[in-house]
């Protein structure tokens, strides 16, 4: 049997502003109707962030979740996972909020603090919509994003009677060996679903080789009891997704890494970005993981086991 790779569709995010791209899912009809379509083309998992509909701002509250989760959930078997990520603006107690009141099949989880650089971004977009989208890019030469042994510890805590599992969010190797420090306290238990980021300013780089590192140390620290998956940020996100279909990984896509489809060129929609990473899968002689699949290989609950 061909080995079953999951997709996974980041549709919005906290990292783009909405003046960098109108097809960038805003609304909480939008972020719906993204996940659905994402899903549609194959993606067995959605990671959902919500926003202020009035003018995108990333929004954490869970009241702003409620919209877009249920008719998700209505219209899509695909499994929903919900960020505690939020917006590096943020701190742990309003990033967790909506993963501990929606107890979902998965929620995201960094792995380490970090300096997480979005000012690049002003280089290319001079205009904006928004007071708040400039502001929040400059912001990012000052600012930490803050997950420290404390915070990671609240999310596992926060979450632990949910039968919630999590999206690991690794940027560096040292983030690897933080999930493992966890993993020998017992506050997170096997299979586990690293997620490894490349090529955001702060964390390690997009080159094929810091690609097998953190796979080589991957396979040291957790051997046969994670499956490996992989987003790379802007330019680098269909590369990556090739090179870690081809070593036995799983794929992330979506506008939350990158608002690109190809050089120069904005990608319309979620779902053609899936559409890709498909094709890459597929052209390997892979098969895409079906939502059933994913529960399976990640030991989930279930979405009949959610609170939404």
């Amino acid at each position: 049997m061909a080995r079953k790779v999951i997709i996974t569709c980041a549709v919005t995010g906290a990292i783009h502003t909405p003046s960098m791209s109108p097809h960038l899912p805003i609304t909480p009809e939008e972020i719906a109707e993204a996940a659905i379509s994402a899903a549609e083309a194959g993606a067995a998992i959605v990671h959902l962030h919500a926003r202020d509909p009035k003018n995108g701002k990333p929004d954490q509250s869970p009241e702003a979740f409620a919209p877009f989760l249920q008719v998700v959930k209505q219209r899509s078997n695909c499994v929903i996972n919900i960020t505690t990520g939020g917006a590096p603006t943020m701190l742990v107690e309003e990033r967790v909020r909506p993963a501990a009141y929606y107890k979902p099949e998965v929620a995201s989880l960094n792995m380490g603090s970090m300096n997480f650089g979005l000012y690049p971004m002003l280089n290319r977009f001079k205009d904006f919509k928004y007071d708040w989208e400039e502001q929040y890019l400059e912001g990012s030469r000052d600012r930490i994003f803050r997950n420290t042994f404390a915070d990671i510890e609240y999310i596992l805590t926060t979450c632990a009677e949910n039968g919630t599992r999590f999206e690991i969010e690794c940027y560096d190797i040292g983030h690897l060996y933080t999930l493992a420090h966890f993993v020998d306290r017992g506050l997170i238990k096997p299979p586990l679903f690293v997620q490894s980021v490349f090529g955001l300013l702060g964390g390690i780089g997009p080159h094929p080789e810091d690609v097998a590192h953190m796979k080589r140390t991957a396979d040291r620290l957790f051997g046969n009891d994670y499956q490996w998956s992989v987003l790379g940020a802007g330019k680098n996100q269909l590369p990556i997704a090739a090179q870690a279909a081809a070593m036995g990984g799983s794929v992330r896509v979506g506008l939350e890494d990158s608002l690109w489809i190809g050089p120069g060129k904005l990608a319309e929609s979620n779902a053609q970005q899936v559409n890709m990473a498909r094709q890459i899968i597929e052209g390997l002689g892979l098969e895409i993981a079906t939502p059933d699949d994913a529960r399976n290989m990640l030991s989930l609950k279930g979405g009949d086991h959610v609170n939404f």
